[in-house]
């Protein structure tokens, strides 16, 4: 220890070493000895790296693990989310357990006030309350709108109107702007990602609605800045462009060009994007689109991709289709020789314009998927999550081509594109196209490995969905699946749709397993417990007054079924059912179900129960004379039970006999 303490000290270059006979190490430092050549020493540029770069490279190693749950979840079989429903409830509820906590931090702020982090973390601390009485400065309003603080910032903002102080106008722009943008509403914090998909879906429905405040704050503060400013008509024209308060937005554009106030690019942007709420014939929409486009080029304004976009969304909203396919394919050049390239948005947008639900068929998606085949993308414009979506909408409904949804699918898990994918909805919406292609033009054994793949832990199928694998195991003949499909069933709440628990059933009465064929040899049993447990499971949401309730073809397949699978315990009390509830229960049981019941009678010799059956259908006008032969030949019948077996069919019948 105290020799290396000692060799620390030392200049490198004047160590050196040698061996003696005896196997030691001597170091000398011998001022004599000959250096090495002094290499150049190259030191690489610093590459910016972000905190997560680690973790993103040795994740990259791994690839995804389909039989996990989503990193949001936690991994525990009580607490992994298994339908649709309760996915969007647990990911609600753990930003609801993210703003109780900061709500705590913010109402007992006395309780973190410390600071453990070095350098401290600005997040971590409570946030600045302001009031009426707080002594506030322009430094203050800039840092709140530097910092997005909408609603701190239009405080501090009437605070320091209210004391007269004057403002600059730079800073009136800034706040100008940060109003603009969110229309003086306050937006939800970043980190709640799931409440802001969940958001976005809602306000689809309400996008063709204005929602912009008139005479409020925004308008206020344009008003006071004089003289007007480029940046002043830029902020208010794209915040009512923004909010669909289309007309006062044009309007506005018409007067900065008639004051010749040179407006950006984004501006005329925003304003080609409401040209389907200005005009509303295809023609004039066009007409209009162009005249931007001719106002943009006088003003020696060059377009970017956001202009690319616009023109596209407007010429998608065109109900002539001609229109819109001559105008799409005039314009794609023109941009690419202006050198804009186009996004995953601008794909989305030529697969919305040519593959119309009521148009002609189009394979521009070919032409498209062969041009960026093997392509990593980055998100460059807000519809560039839309894309994936609609390209396996349009594979399934539009060319229903099983090829180029596989081509899709590998292009989405390219690199990073999977990000792109979009939000949970979307992903569901592109997952359940996937998977309904698959089941109608794969083979069943095909189709059910990317079933297994992707279900639960990815997408879980809707009862749409579901119906259509069922179709595709009846087409197939494949009823050794109906078991695991139930299961399937039960995880994700479908046992409450009619429809689906009869299609499960007819499934297993029409296919009777096969003696030859080894994954058959348990099939019959498998069908009985899917019989009884769907017997239970709708027993219990009759007692809890759902929808769902027995039906006469129910409860004689699911009869049948038992009977098939040697569960005559269970067949009985299921009859039992079917004779005491027969006046509440719609339409009867099919007469092959009676009579598989009586052939299992006779087997357990069980007369009482066979006479029960032949009563049954007696009262239900169903044919009786096999049942009756069948007791009378299979049974030893005692005096009782021959005077009750006259008694339904007539003592004509023991005379024929």
């Amino acid at each position: 220890m105290y020799l290396s303490r000692q060799l620390r000290l030392l200049p490198r270059a004047s160590i050196a070493r040698s061996w003696n006979g005896a196997g030691r190490v001597h170091y000398t430092t011998a001022s004599s000895a000959t250096p090495a050549e002094d290499a150049p020493i190259q030191i690489p540029n610093r590459i910016e790296r972000s905190p997560t770069d680690l973790l993103q490279a040795l994740a990259g190693t791994v690839g995804r693990d389909n039989t996990a749950p989503h990193y949001k979840y936690h991994d525990d079989p009580f607490l992994i989310p298994m339908s649709n429903a309760s996915k969007r409830t647990y990911a609600m509820s753990k930003e609801a357990g993210r703003k109780a906590a900061s709500w705590i931090k913010e109402q007992h702020r006395e309780l973190f006030l410390h600071q453990e982090a070095q350098p401290a973390i600005e997040k971590f601390a409570p946030n600045m309350v302001y009031t009426e009485d707080s002594e506030v400065d322009e430094g203050s309003l800039s840092q709140l709108i530097a910092q997005g603080e909408l609603k701190d910032a239009v405080l501090v903002y009437n605070l320091l109107k209210q004391k007269g102080v004057t403002l600059g106008s730079e800073l009136k722009q800034s706040l100008l702007e940060l109003v603009c943008f969110h229309n003086n509403q306050e937006p939800l914090p970043e980190e709640y990602i799931e409440e802001r998909w969940f958001q976005q879906n809602n306000r689809r429905r309400e996008r063709s609605a204005k929602t912009w405040k008139d005479g409020d704050l925004a308008e206020k503060l344009y008003s006071e800045i004089e003289p007007k400013t480029p940046e002043s008509y830029a902020a208010l024209i794209r915040g009512m462009a923004k909010y669909l308060q289309c007309e006062r937005a044009y309007a506005l554009l018409q007067e900065a060009g008639e004051k010749r106030i040179q407006l950006d690019t984004n501006t005329f942007n925003s304003i080609i994007q409401t040209v389907s709420f200005l005009k509303d014939t295809a023609e004039q929409r066009w007409q209009l689109c162009t005249e931007l486009l001719q106002e943009m080029s006088q003003q020696k304004l060059r377009p970017n991709l956001g202009t690319l976009n616009a023109v596209l969304e407007c010429i998608s909203t065109f109900g002539n289709f001609k229109l819109a396919r001559s105008a799409a394919l005039q314009v794609l050049p023109e941009f690419k020789q202006l050198g804009v390239n186009p996004s995953l948005g601008t794909y989305y947008y030529l697969l919305i314009i040519f593959c119309r639900e009521r148009g002609p068929v189009s394979h521009v998606i070919v032409d498209i998927l062969n041009d960026i085949a093997g392509k990593e993308f980055q998100v460059e414009h807000p519809k560039d999550t839309y894309f994936f979506a609609t390209a396996m909408d349009v594979c399934r409904n539009h060319l229903h081509d099983k090829s180029l949804a596989k081509k899709v699918d590998e292009l989405v898990h390219t690199g990073k594109n999977y990000d792109l994918i979009g939000d949970s909805f979307k992903e569901s919406i592109y997952y359940r196209n996937y998977l309904a292609l698959l089941c109608q033009t794969e083979t069943i054994e095909d189709f059910m490995l990317t079933y297994d793949l992707l279900v639960p832990n990815i997408y879980i199928p809707e009862p749409g969905i579901m119906e259509e694998i069922l179709r595709a195991i009846e087409i197939n003949g494949a009823v050794e699946h109906v078991p695991r499909i139930w299961s399937d069933m039960v995880v994700f709440d479908h046992t409450h749709r009619e429809s689906l628990l009869l299609y499960v059933l007819r499934i297993m009465v029409d296919n009777k397993p096969s003696a030859d064929s080894p994954s058959h040899q348990q099939l019959a049993e498998q069908c009985a417990k899917v019989a009884s447990d769907m017997y239970e499971k709708v027993e219990d949401a009759v007692r809890r007054l759902r929808k769902i309730s027995f039906t006469g073809q129910m409860l004689g397949d699911i009869l049948t079924l038992l009977v098939r699978g040697d569960n005559f315990e269970k067949a009985t009390e299921v009859f039992a059912h079917i004779d005491k509830n027969q006046h509440r229960i719609p339409g009867t049981p099919a007469e092959s179900a009676l009579q598989e019941f009586v052939e299992a009678c006779v087997q357990q010799k069980s007369p009482s129960q066979a006479l029960t059956g032949l009563q049954y259908a007696v009262e239900n006008n169903m044919e009786s004379s096999a049942l009756a032969h069948r007791i009378h030949d299979g049974f030893t019948l005692n005096e009782t039970h021959l005077a009750k077996l006259k008694s339904l069919v007539g003592s004509s019948f023991l005379e024929k006999k």
